[in-house]
């Protein structure tokens, strides 16, 4: 997952609706959106490692995991990130408890963000150049890609104002959300950052939805988690080239 939105405790139906998008390989093995038999975890699943980018748990319980991109640093040989969301999801712990314990492991993984939320708060923990320990999040929008949460890169500002306009506007048809995952636009040179990939790269990465052959977007994702609990999740899958593959949605009770 390399790009969210995130809408805690704003909406008077919905007390978090999340919007994002996942990028990663194409080749990299993955399972679609599905009620797992193994934990009670809705989800996709990344096959090669077992874990999850984004995903729903037991009363609304929700995590997304981006990882922190930059080119500078020496590769890195460890625990897989997609465990720190299904840690939580299949967990008890309260959120900021779960961000702050994970603030105290420095180094264990490899740079990442990560947004987890229970029925009581909304946390955030990132390790990486920019990155803080665990902290409790306030109601508010917030967006998060490859840097810092709400760096200002272009395309985690036009998801994040995407979803305060369709907040502020009561609406329910879900359109105009899929439609700012769906973005290909290209940023301006000038407002690119700089993770020391290269100019080339960080133009390609740029848009909130990437179509390319090797790699690319694989799953849009919507979450929308009731203030009774209740909670939606729906996944819509891209292959090579941005081809469309799908699409599910899954219900769960308070």
């Amino acid at each position: 997952m390399c790009l969210v939105a995130l809408a805690w405790n704003v909406h008077p139906r919905w007390r978090l609706v999340a919007a994002g998008n996942r990028d990663e390989l194409h080749a990299r093995p993955t399972a679609a959106l599905a009620r797992w038999s193994d934990a009670p975890i809705l989800a996709g699943r990344d096959l090669r490692a077992g874990g999850t980018w984004m995903g729903l748990g037991p009363h609304g319980r929700m995590a997304v995991v981006t990882n922190v991109r930059n080119g500078r640093a020496p590769p890195y040989a460890g625990p897989s990130r997609g465990a720190l969301p299904l840690r939580f999801l299949a967990g008890t712990d309260a959120a900021p408890a779960y961000a702050a314990a994970l603030a105290r492991e420095p180094g264990r993984y490899a740079p990442f963000n990560l947004l987890v939320a229970d029925a009581e708060a909304c946390a955030y923990v990132g390790h990486g150049p920019a990155g803080e320990g665990g902290r409790r999040l306030t109601p508010g929008i917030y967006g998060l890609s490859n840097g810092a949460l709400d760096a200002p890169w272009p395309k985690t500002t036009r998801l994040r104002d995407v979803l305060a306009q369709w907040i502020a506007a009561g609406e329910a048809d879900l359109e105009p959300l899929w439609a700012a995952l769906a973005d290909e636009r290209v940023a301006d040179d000038a407002l690119l950052p700089d993770t020391g990939v290269g100019l080339a790269l960080e133009r390609r990465l740029s848009a909130a939805f990437i179509r390319e052959h090797d790699y690319g977007t694989r799953a849009s994702t919507l979450v929308l988690v009731g203030h009774d609990g209740g909670a939606t999740i729906i996944e819509r899958r891209f292959g090579p080239g941005g081809v469309f593959e799908g699409e599910t949605a899954l219900e769960a009770t308070p």
